[in-house]
């Protein structure tokens, strides 16, 4: 007797699916108003910054352009500033020395400095003590220029004369720190009062980098016997050594623009000497608001036109250190 049994084959189950994620990132599948909304205004907003820097650049260059056509001295090399002349001469050699100068010396000072009061803040200090000094040194960023200004030209100025007379004592032999007396509105004084301002900043940046250091790096060195300052030079460090650049650099695009301090207690004239002591100087910013309002139109064209100068090399600066922070994705501590 043949027995066919009939199987029936189970229906397939149908699991649910999980409902279609909606893609609202700009420009691709795009459908909430309020998503519309917030994608047309930030495009918008990115919109209107390009503008408006391309809008100061054309300006900048078109009354540069006027100016330059009218100097009848090398705009780069000439130590003379006198666009009412006739003819007009002038130049920016003793303005880009300046700048140069006093931003080297800030930073040289600002660097160092900052990066150990952010590892003591981060590494050593107790947690109170760590945000007492981060506030301290929050407030230094919140005080005005005028204020530096006025504490450099009525207090640092005065008090220089015995850090002067011991660097021409024991170092003036090599004419960068020969002194021959008098007030110390120097080049030296104006990078020690912009290290003062910049390290707000150059701190604030590597605080924050160097606590985004993978927490496991960390405790890997000190598992193999490392000591805190090994750790520190073999972890914290080359993590956080692109951050510090890139911080340095944004510190020196805020040296490099300072005006109302720099023209406070900088005695400004139009010679180049060797010695960081001796009074005397200028800076873009510093001659810019010393002359502009008693300028002509051409002597406004003339400072428009350093000042053209400027905003190219702060943007160079500025752009330095985007380019660097951007080589650096692991800052977002994904990996801690």
């Amino acid at each position: 007797m043949d027995i066919t049994t009939d199987t029936q084959q189970p229906a397939p189950s149908r699991t649910p699916q999980p409902p279609a994620t909606e893609d609202t990132r700009p420009g691709r599948g795009v459908t909430r108003p309020g998503d519309r909304i917030f994608v047309g205004l930030s495009r918008g907003s990115g919109i209107l910054v390009l503008v408006i820097m391309a809008a100061i650049a054309a300006f900048l260059t078109y009354r540069a352009v006027l100016a330059i056509g009218e100097d009848e001295a090398n705009f780069f090399t000439s130590f003379e500033w006198n666009p009412t002349g006739s003819p007009p001469e002038f130049g920016i050699a003793v303005l880009a020395y300046g700048t140069v100068v006093s931003s080297i010396i800030a930073m040289a000072i600002a660097v160092p400095v900052s990066v150990g009061i952010a590892l003591f803040i981060t590494h050593y200090a107790p947690r109170k003590l760590g945000g007492l000094i981060g506030y301290v040194i929050d407030l230094l960023a919140a005080v005005p220029s005028i204020v530096y200004g006025l504490w450099g030209a009525l207090v640092l100025v005065p008090h220089l004369n015995g850090l002067y007379g011991w660097l021409d004592e024991y170092l003036g032999w090599t004419g960068i720190f020969e002194w021959n007396g008098g007030a110390g509105r120097s080049l030296l004084t104006v990078g020690i009062l912009l290290a003062i301002m910049i390290l707000p900043i150059i701190t604030n940046v590597s605080r924050e980098v160097f606590r985004q250091v993978p927490r496991m790096h960390e405790e890997a060195a000190l598992a193999l016997g490392a000591t805190r300052w090994e750790v520190i030079r073999m972890s914290v460090l080359p993590f956080g050594r692109s951050g510090v650049i890139s911080a340095s650099m944004l510190g020196l695009g805020r040296a490099l623009g300072e005006t109302m301090a720099v023209a406070m207690v900088l005695s400004p004239t139009f010679d180049i000497t060797p010695s960081l002591l001796d009074p005397g100087g200028g800076t873009f910013a510093q001659n810019i608001a010393s002359k502009f309002n008693e300028a002509t139109q051409m002597g406004r064209d003339a400072l428009i036109a350093s000042g053209l100068v400027l905003f190219v090399i702060t943007l160079l600066v500025n752009g330095g250190a985007r380019m660097i922070i951007a080589r650096r994705k692991e800052y977002s501590g994904a990996n801690a």
